[in-house]
């Protein structure tokens, strides 16, 4: 059985920021659960353009108000507490927090935890993961 505890995460190195976000990442691969497990805050009027190319992404809304824009279909979709949307077809998006968002988050396949997002808005895989 694995405990963990979020106010513990920036204290073991497991939290991560970048402009607009920062992202406690409770679960990681060498958690060997398979996915990755992560609180992430996004701070009032940042807007990301993301494109998770490699990973799945479910995301739970806990707190806050935003949208997401889906790019490819040209929908935007609010986003309030108790909203999941997922990202099952490497959805390229763009995310707008219109108040601070707090979201749980669910990776698969997992992040190793330092990861930040590349020009594309992806999060690069490792030499292992592309192999």
């Amino acid at each position: 059985m694995l405990i963990r505890r979020l106010a513990d995460a920036p204290l073991q190195g497991r939290s991560i920021s970048a402009p607009g976000w920062e992202s406690n990442r409770l679960l990681l691969k060498s958690d060997n659960a398979g996915f990755s497990f992560h609180i992430t805050r996004i701070v009032k009027d940042a807007e990301l353009a993301l494109h998770y190319q490699h990973h799945i992404e479910a995301v739970y809304c806990i707190s806050g108000v935003g949208e997401i824009l889906d790019i490819a279909k040209n929908e935007t979709h609010e986003i309030k507490p108790g909203t999941l949307y997922v990202l099952d077809q490497h959805d390229k998006h763009i995310l707008r927090a219109f108040e601070e968002l707090q979201l749980a988050c669910v990776f698969n396949p997992p992040l190793n935890g330092r990861e930040v997002h590349n020009a594309e808005g992806a999060y690069e895989l490792t030499a292992e993961e592309i192999a």
